[in-house]
């Protein structure tokens, strides 16, 4: 029922010339999917993945977007420059964006609205810090920051909404929550999200985890039934292994 997405955030990585290539050599080598992959660059990438990958399979999108439609907003890129660009995704409310820039869940529903409105899909991130987790809070820690980060956001369907599950201890740490964890975590925001939308929207949203993602824990992260794919950092970053991960999921 749910399409498995394979997600790479780029992060600060690459620079347009260098996407180029990777964007040349993906095309040659991608395998035929059942599931879909998504390559999330820096802002200058993207008129690259647009001209590299806009006849293949693999959708590309965007780290961020401002909540502001358009103005006098140095520095920022709104959700209609994404949409004249192709884009298909939009990460918002990451957990460095939180962390480093200070990002309310107020914020990120507002950055949610403007890219539906485009009709691009929000890959809405959640997940609680190490402190967090040792108190036993992590599941109504995580449950409050999507409530508040989907506050008046209305996805005009499941398809138009991602979600993705990050304990902040796990990115770019080598540590991973188990697959029961995760699974455990995504039962809950499936709950929640049926409390907000309704069972049968909720049945049908992805949920990714995100969190030191790899070749090697993926098959087992994809076998617990409410994981629906990956949101990968730095193992998106060399093209083996983002082919290893498409192979695994199909």
């Amino acid at each position: 029922m749910r399409r498995v997405l394979v997600a790479g955030n780029w992060k600060m990585h690459k620079t347009p010339s260098e996407a180029r290539v990777w964007f040349a050599e993906l095309k040659r080598l991608l395998p035929p999917l059942q599931s879909e992959a998504a390559v999330l660059p820096a802002f200058p990438i993207l008129p690259v993945a647009k001209e590299v990958l806009a006849e293949t399979q693999v959708g590309y999108g965007a780290q961020d977007v401002s909540a502001h439609k358009e103005g006098a907003y140095t520095g920022e890129v709104s959700a209609r420059m994404l949409s004249d660009l192709g884009c298909r995704y939009a990460i918002v409310g990451h957990s460095e964006r939180r962390r480093y820039h200070g990002e309310t869940d107020a914020l990120v529903a507002e950055k949610a609205k403007r890219l539906l409105e485009e009709g691009i899909t929000p890959i809405l991130c959640v997940g609680e810090p190490l402190e967090v987790r040792e108190k036993g809070e992590a599941v109504p820690h995580t449950l409050r920051q999507l409530r508040g980060s989907l506050e008046g956001v209305e996805p005009p369907g499941p398809e138009a909404l991602v979600i993705a599950y990050e304990p902040v201890w796990a990115i770019g740490t080598g540590k991973n929550a188990t697959p029961e964890d995760a699974e455990a975590m995504h039962q809950e925001i499936r709950k929640a999200l049926a409390e907000r939308y309704g069972e049968a929207f909720s049945s049908r949203v992805r949920i990714l985890y995100g969190g030191s993602v790899n070749p090697k824990n993926f098959a087992d992260l994809l076998s617990m039934p409410n994981v629906d794919g990956g949101l990968v950092g730095g193992a998106s970053l060399e093209l083996e292994s983002f082919l290893a991960l498409l192979r695994i999921a199909g």
